[in-house]
């Protein structure tokens, strides 16, 4: 509560949404959106499984070719999936 200045509910939000523990759970909950952006849609219609768990992406693929193409590129994924989230929140990802 402030006694000197008047702050809007929309600066309250902003700071809200701007605690690492909220930004992160907020990237958690549209990472299906961001996933599928990333590597495209028929690769996500492929996907069967996304799950973070201690920052630690697991991706279930249904076809080994491109399972087999997305494990070299885990790296980028999680770089890209970051930038997009616009927070650190994947440490890893693990494709299966």
């Amino acid at each position: 509560m402030r006694r000197t200045k008047t702050l809007l509910m929309g600066e309250l939000l902003e700071e809200f949404f701007q605690r690492p523990y909220v930004a992160a759970k907020v990237a958690e909950g549209k990472l299906p959106d961001t996933w599928r952006a990333v590597v495209g849609d028929h690769i996500a219609d492929l996907t069967t499984e996304l799950r973070l768990d201690k920052h630690i992406l697991y991706v279930r693929i249904q076809s080994s070719v491109v399972r087999s193409e997305l494990f070299y590129q885990r790296e980028a994924l999680k770089e890209e999936l970051n930038r997009r989230s616009g927070i650190r929140f994947i440490n890893a990802v693990i494709i299966r």
